[in-house]
This record gives C-alpha cells, sequence and structure tokens, in this order.
C-alpha cells in the first residue's frame, strides 16, 4: 500500500444498528476500490472484516476491523464496528479513534435503538457524520420515512443528497436532491443521465425542501435568503456542506444497497469531498517533563508520538498493537518510548492491517492508522512517544460492565490455561474482567451482557482449547448478631499422657460498627485464663468469622469479651483455648438473634421517559426502593433506587427486554441492611444441604 500524507487520510467509523448493513458496505467498497474480485457476504462467511471463527458462526461483527481503503488518491481507514450492544467497548475504541462516522440505516427497518446509540456515540466523541441508509434493493424500504424519523429526532440539520428510483421493486437509480438530477445505473455498474420521474416529484420537493431547510440553518444570511424565498445555487450547496459537515452543523444522508453495490460509488466520493483529514482535528497529551498541554494535532513536523486504541490477541496471528499516529512521521525499526511502563520499544516493522491481513509499510504519517507487532509490554490506552518529548494521552473511556457471572474450569488441570486465556482476551476487550472473589471462593467473569459471556465461553473453547462453564454468582451476604449472649465452653480431650484443657467464659453482642469483622476484649482477674492464652482465644474468634454458623457467609459486628474460665497447669495450651473460643462462639453467635445481612447496590437506571412506569413497576417487584428521578437530555429519564444485590442478577436482559434495547444501567454497592426472613431461611437451608 502507498504511503499517504495527512490531508489524503480519512478515518471514518461505521456505526448502527446490528444487521443494519455495515459489514455489507465495507465489503462493496473494497470491491469498488479493487480491494477484492469479487463480494464476500455475512451469510457465507467470507468478508475481509468478518474474518473471526465467532463472527462467522453467528453473522454479525463481534470485534472492531480496520479495512483500509484508496479512493481517489485518498486513504480511507474504515473502521467496522458491531453493532450489537454488548459489544460497546469495541465501538467505543474505534470512534476515540476514528475522525468521522457513518451511521448505517437499515432502509426496510427504519430508525432503531442502535441508530439513536450512534448518534449519541458520535456526540460524545465530537465525531462528523453522515448517514447511508441500506437495504434499499428492498421493496419495502423507505428512504422517505428515514429522513422524517430522523430530522423528527434530530431536526433541521438532516440534509438529503439523493432520492432512490426504483422500477418494478427494483432500485435503479438515484436523484440527485442538490442537481434535481436523476441518473440510472448500468450493467458495469456507472450511471447514465435520465429524467427525474414524475412518481419521484413529491418525495423530491419533500428532500429537496429538508436540505434547503438544513442549509439555512447554518448561517442567519442563508435563513433570511431562505425565507425571502431566494433559492442557492449547487456551487453555495456544497460550499455549506463541506464547511458544515466538518462541524457538525450539518449531517448529510444518502441511500444504498450493499449487495448491489449501488450507490457506493457516491460514499466513497462523499467521504472525500466532505469529511475532515485528521488535520482538522485536535489532538492534545501531557507532556510528562514539562507537565503542560502538548498540541500534537496530528502534525506531522512535531515530534513523533502514537496511541495504542486497541490491541489484537490471536493464538495464530499473534499480537498486534493498533496505533493511531498522532504526531510525525513513524517509519520501520524506530524507537518509541512508553512513559506507562518506563521503558523503550523498538517498533520493527510496520503494517496495516486489511481485516486480519498484515501488510507492511515503510512508514505511516500523523493521523494514520497502523498496526505494530510484539510489542513488550504494550497495552491498549497507552502512549508511544520519544524520550525527549515524552507524552501521554488522555485514555479511551470504556463502558464498565456490570453483568456477571461465576465460572469453573470443565476440567480443573486446566485452571492456569483458563487464567492465561481470560489475560489475553482481556487485552483484546476492555470491558471483560475476570475477579478473584476469594471471600466467597468463587471466579467471577464481568461482562457488558449476556451475549458478550457467552462468545467468551465459546472462544475459550475454539481458540484456546480450554472449556469452562458459567454459574450463577454468590451473593456476598453478612452475618451478625441483635442480641447479648453469655456463653461457657469447656474443652477437655484425654488420651494418654498430656491431654488438652481450654475453659473459657465469654459474651457475645453487637459491636454497631459493620465495617469490622468483630472486637476482642478480656476482663479477666485473678489469673483464672493466663494473659499467654489470650492471643490463641482471639485467634479463635478471627478464625470463627470467616464462616458464619448461620449459613456460612463473613461475620461482621460482633463484639467478643472474655472474662473468666479456667485452665490446667500441664493440659492447657494455646491450641485447647483457640478450640474452645471457636465452639463459644458457635454457641453465642446462635443464641444472640442471629440474621443475615444483604447488600444493597445504589443503582442508576436510564431509560426513554415512556418507560419509566415500566421500570419503576419492575424495580419494585425487585424489592427496590425507588428514590427519585432526575430528567436528561434527549426526553429521557435517570431513575435512582436501592435495589438489593440479588435481585439484580439477570436485571441486564429483563432491561434490554423491556425497553427494546434503549434502557442502560449502572450500580454500585452502597451498605448492608437486614435480609428479609424469607431470604435467610432460603440461605440457611441452602447452606444446610450443602
Amino acid at each position: 500500500m502507498n504511503v499517504y500524507t495527512t490531508d489524503k487520510i480519512r478515518n471514518v467509523v461505521l456505526l448502527g444498528h446490528g444487521g443494519s448493513g455495515k459489514t455489507t458496505m465495507v465489503e462493496a467498497m473494497a470491491y469498488l476500490s479493487g480491494i477484492t474480485n469479487r463480494m464476500g457476504n455475512v451469510t457465507d462467511g467470507n468478508t475481509i472484516s468478518d474474518y473471526d471463527k465467532e463472527e462467522i458462526k453467528r453473522g454479525f461483527s463481534i470485534s472492531t476491523s480496520v479495512v483500509p481503503i484508496e479512493w481517489r488518491e485518498t486513504k480511507i481507514n474504515l473502521l467496522d464496528t458491531p453493532g450489537f450492544f454488548d459489544f460497546v467497548g469495541e465501538v467505543e475504541e474505534a470512534a476515540a479513534a476514528a475522525d468521522a462516522a457513518i451511521i448505517v440505516v437499515n432502509g426496510k427497518a427504519g430508525v432503531e435503538v442502535g441508530t439513536q446509540k450512534a448518534w449519541e456515540i458520535c456526540e460524545k466523541y465530537n465525531l462528523p457524520r453522515m448517514i447511508w441508509v441500506t437495504n434499499m434493493d428492498d421493496d419495502n424500504a423507505s428512504f422517505r420515512q428515514v429522513v422524517v424519523d430522523l430530522q423528527e429526532l434530530y431536526g433541521k440539520k438532516i440534509a438529503p443528497l439523493h432520492l432512490p428510483i426504483r422500477e418494478n421493486g427494483q432500485f435503479v437509480g438515484y436523484v440527485n436532491v442538490i442537481q434535481m438530477k436523476a441518473k440510472r445505473w448500468k450493467e458495469d455498474g456507472t450511471v447514465d443521465k435520465t429524467d427525474v420521474p414524475d412518481y419521484s416529484f413529491e418525495n423530491l420537493e419533500i428532500c429537496r425542501e429538508a436540505l434547503l431547510e438544513s442549509v439555512a440553518e447554518t448561517s442567519e444570511e442563508y435563513m433570511d435568503r431562505y425565507f425571502s424565498g431566494d433559492t442557492f445555487s449547487e456551487n453555495e450547496i456544497r460550499q455549506v456542506l463541506h464547511t458544515n459537515v466538518c462541524d457538525g452543523s450539518m449531517v448529510p444522508i444518502s441511500m444504498a444497497s450493499g449487495t448491489m453495490a449501488k450507490g457506493i460509488y457516491t460514499l466513497l466520493d462523499d467521504i472525500v469531498k466532505y469529511l475532515p483529514s485528521p488535520e482538522k482535528k485536535q489532538c492534545k497529551a501531557i507532556n510528562i517533563k514539562t507537565n503542560e498541554v502538548y498540541d500534537a494535532d496530528f502534525n506531522f513536523a512535531k515530534a513523533k508520538s502514537a496511541y495504542i486504541f486497541k490491541t489484537i490477541v490471536d493464538p495464530f496471528i499473534g499480537k498486534y498493537s493498533l496505533i493511531k499516529v498522532t504526531s510525525g512521521v513513524i517509519k520501520t525499526d524506530d524507537v518509541m518510548y512508553n512513559e506507562e511502563h518506563g521503558m523503550d520499544d523498538k517498533i520493527g516493522k510496520l503494517y496495516v492491517l486489511r481485516g486480519n491481513k498484515p501488510e507492511e509499510v515503510p512508514e505511516l504519517h500523523a493521523g494514520d492508522i497502523g498496526a505494530l507487532a510484539k510489542l513488550n509490554k504494550v497495552v491498549t490506552t497507552d502512549t508511544l512517544s520519544t524520550k525527549a518529548t515524552p507524552l501521554t494521552f488522555i485514555k479511551t473511556a470504556v463502558s464498565k460492565p456490570y453483568t456477571y457471572m461465576s465460572y469453573k474450569p470443565v476440567n480443573k488441570a486446566d485452571v492456569d490455561k483458563v487464567s492465561q486465556a481470560l489475560q489475553k482476551m482481556m487485552q483484546e476487550d476492555l470491558t471483560l474482567k475476570a475477579v478473584n472473589d476469594s471471600e466467597n471462593h468463587q471466579s467471577l467473569l464481568y461482562a457488558i451482557g449476556d451475549q458478550q459471556l457467552d462468545v467468551v465461553v465459546s472462544k475459550l473453547k475454539e481458540k484456546y482449547k480450554v472449556e469452562i462453564t458459567l454459574e450463577q454468582p454468590k451473593v456476598a451476604f453478612r452475618e451478625t448478631i441483635r442480641k447479648k449472649a453469655d456463653v461457657e465452653y469447656k474443652y477437655k480431650k484425654q488420651s494418654g499422657g498430656h491431654g488438652q484443657y481450654g475453659h473459657v467464659k465469654m459474651t457475645f453482642e453487637p459491636s454497631g460498627n459493620l465495617e469490622e469483622a468483630y472486637e476482642f476484649d478480656q476482663i479477666v482477674v485473678g489469673g483464672a485464663v493466663p494473659k499467654n492464652y489470650f492471643p490463641a482465644v482471639e485467634k479463635g474468634i478471627q478464625e470463627s468469622v470467616e464462616r458464619g454458623p448461620l449459613a456460612g457467609y463473613p461475620v461482621v459486628g460482633v463484639k467478643a469479651v472474655l472474662y473468666d474460665g479456667s485452665y490446667h497447669p500441664v493440659d492447657s495450651s494455646e491450641m485447647a483455648f483457640k478450640t474452645a473460643a471457636i465452639q463459644a462462639f458457635k454457641k453465642g453467635f446462635m443464641d444472640a438473634s442471629p440474621i443475615l445481612l444483604e447488600p444493597i447496590a445504589s443503582v442508576k437506571v436510564l431509560v426513554p421517559d415512556k418507560y419509566t412506569g415500566d421500570i419503576m413497576g419492575d424495580l419494585n417487584k425487585r424489592r427496590g426502593r425507588v428514590l427519585g428521578m432526575n430528567p436528561v437530555e434527549g426526553g429521557k429519564q435517570e431513575i435512582i433506587a436501592d435495589v438489593p444485590m440479588s435481585s439484580l442478577f439477570g436485571y441486564n436482559t429483563d432491561l434490554r427486554s423491556m425497553t427494546g434495547g434503549s434502557g442502560t444501567y449502572e450500580y454500585e454497592f452502597a451498605r448492608y441492611e437486614q435480609a428479609p426472613s424469607d431470604v435467610q431461611e432460603k440461605e440457611v437451608a441452602a447452606r444446610a444441604e450443602a
């Protein structure tokens, strides 16, 4: 592949609902640009960007892939992202590396939840965008309806550029709304000029009016001209588009058929014409040496630097760090400094990845996207720079995972293999977390949703040849007491020779401090229990609180006082007094009105207004207490509630089902509260059976 300067580069992320046709559009663009001599398709599993076995098996994108395309002396780095919500981390990484976006809408399905989420991502990352309506070869697709729906959502900035021409249910051409002229496709993919069909005039007027309104919205001068009945010339419209698409005040919308590669030629042209090169974007870092803001700004004349926005770890192709060059020109065999790990890295060869196929290049200019192989310790979000100008860029913030399951290797001998495989997968996917919950003796796997967990299990089996099972995780209950108990326990054992003797009298009562497991004190008088046995008694309490007598959960908030006892000058030992204390604790705890405490989470649920009633009703069913609601921009409500952690299991799936995928939630541990009697009885019974 040729080397491209910053002004000849376009970094474009494809966003949209799952199944909207992003991967098919990439395939069509690759075909038209000459990368391939035939188009692959998702059904056959032979597309450039969906190369992973899991993607081929499931028929949808799981990871972001980069497909660089050369078009009109410009390099377009296409970032094809997953549309399913469980893989939002991949989308966020790609959006952070992109300079513009194309939101893909299925013309048959219309504006979906994923369309609106794509728009929100563009807003979050301040990305100029175009909207492309696909599946226009389907007779049920409605371009006009998509335009109307998007204008209702986002106002007059939606600017239609083309209108489809249909004949006998076939997508045969388009009307250029700017020129008011029509074109018809020929067999070889080129176009012939034709007359605007009579049946298109009604929709053309709607789209033309929408375009002119969008142009008028960009300045007071144009607004005055528009209301005075003046029209805009083709040149004026194109100049306004060129300027205002880049700042996000206009969003062009057009259409295509990815499967038939119709409208794709125009799309590629429009990417080059209207979407910005990296040199139009700001890019700031912190200079570690001076602690000042450094304006990298994709300037090729500044010191070399790059940001690692994604990592690919594959047992077969190895490890690749995907970079965006943020300043300077990076060349083969450059030595880069990694401030995060305080080490130099010789980058060796430079690559561009086209799907999973690396292609060596001699250099990458500022703003370009490429890949480095087998770097030592670098991870996603690291910065590479020079020792003379050590930099660090703001790390991409990815969504936090809240869905979790406990996991166990099917073969106990595979514990280390599973751990190593998960470490590699976590390098690839920052939304995946493996956590060791030693308190409840379980290993937990956190993800965005159930589908992501299912993919992880399948990848472990297919790629790393290890199997795990997922189970519902144990909830981190606690045990405590409500009353005071006075107990005595004498441990006496005789088995020839020295025996064992330890005798304690103790009280157990609530300490009032649920942050600490126990408090220990002694008020022994007269040497009834020698001082040298006090630590052994406390050791017995310390061991006892790890697994409570009620249901085997950790104990909190207990005050234990040793006030009397007796000893034997020969048979007493530290072990005897420790054992006596353990038995005294068991009896005293159960005599002191023991209760279970359950963890309570502070939950925030973000949903469109129309779903608030359903959500609050569901939270009540989960024993939640709704504390309030806050209106949020975009016609949404943030519902705040306290909900038992045990009731949140499976909530992600239920929330998506109730809201059509538009609802999101987050939570954090708040405190412990006494569990209801039915919950306590169930846990105690489960422990008795275990």
